[in-house]
């Protein structure tokens, strides 16, 4: 299970479509040198079926690889998990229920851990792939209160864990305040990702609350951020809860 256990933890986004644009070989075999916790699998515009990058992943690493999908294309049964992401920041139904509806069948049959997760899309100073091809708007990123009302609503409603997420490409992370209101009215794990370029970014996310801290296209820009990031949070869990 991808829950947390009441220690910090951090994942890797691969997207299947840069495959070839990157060192992905030297990417996976540093995340393994680093402890990583999980490798996420996924993006919003890839149509690429994510088995082979998943098989290449597993063939270096025994880290755990939870699909994390921008459609229904995308989903594989070599994958340990999947991160079954509903769009309650947003109203378009195909992206609350109807691509689940579609799903279920399949994901019934994979036999992996599914872990239903309420998505959040926070406005990060740029409009993301994410909220191009959602249709839907991201909540402001000074309206903490919007955020907090939403995720709670997600736990209300049986989700086990919330994402807030900035985007590919955001100019900015999820703001450290409302990672923090979010943690402090609900009780579920919390995901952050998205604008995360430095240590700092980090240090800051886990400071505010994030259970998991994701690193996606920061890790190109910086690729000394991963074990700058795991290095934080080895740091962190050794202090143990505050």
């Amino acid at each position: 299970m991808i829950a947390p256990d009441k220690i910090k933890k951090l994942a890797v986004l691969l997207d299947p479509d840069d495959t070839g644009n990157s060192d992905f070989e030297g990417l996976i075999s540093l995340a393994d040198e680093c402890r990583v916790d999980y490798f996420l699998v996924g993006g919003s515009t890839t149509f690429i079926k994510p088995g082979e990058l998943i098989s290449g992943i597993k063939k270096i690493t025994s880290v755990p690889v939870y699909i994390f999908p921008g459609n229904l294309l995308q989903l594989d049964p070599c994958a340990d998990g999947i991160l079954l992401l509903s769009l309650i920041s947003g109203r378009n139904p195909e992206l609350l229920i109807g691509n689940h509806v579609v799903a279920a069948p399949q994901l019934k049959k994979m036999g992996v851990d599914i872990v239903p997760v309420g998505y959040i899309l926070v406005s990060s100073g740029v409009r993301s792939s994410v909220e191009y091809m959602s249709q839907t708007e991201a909540i402001p990123a000074g309206k903490k209160d919007i955020a907090v009302a939403t995720a709670m609503a997600g736990e209300l409603l049986g989700l086990k864990m919330i994402y807030l997420e900035a985007g590919s490409g955001a100019e900015y992370p999820v703001p450290a305040d409302m990672i923090a209101a979010v943690k402090n009215n609900t009780s579920i794990p919390l995901i952050a990702g998205g604008g995360l370029r430095t240590a700092a970014d980090v240090s800051r996310a886990y400071s505010a609350g994030a259970d998991i801290v994701v690193l996606g296209n920061g890790l190109a820009e910086n690729p000394a951020l991963l074990s700058e990031a795991c290095s934080i949070r080895d740091s962190i869990n050794k202090k143990g809860p505050a």
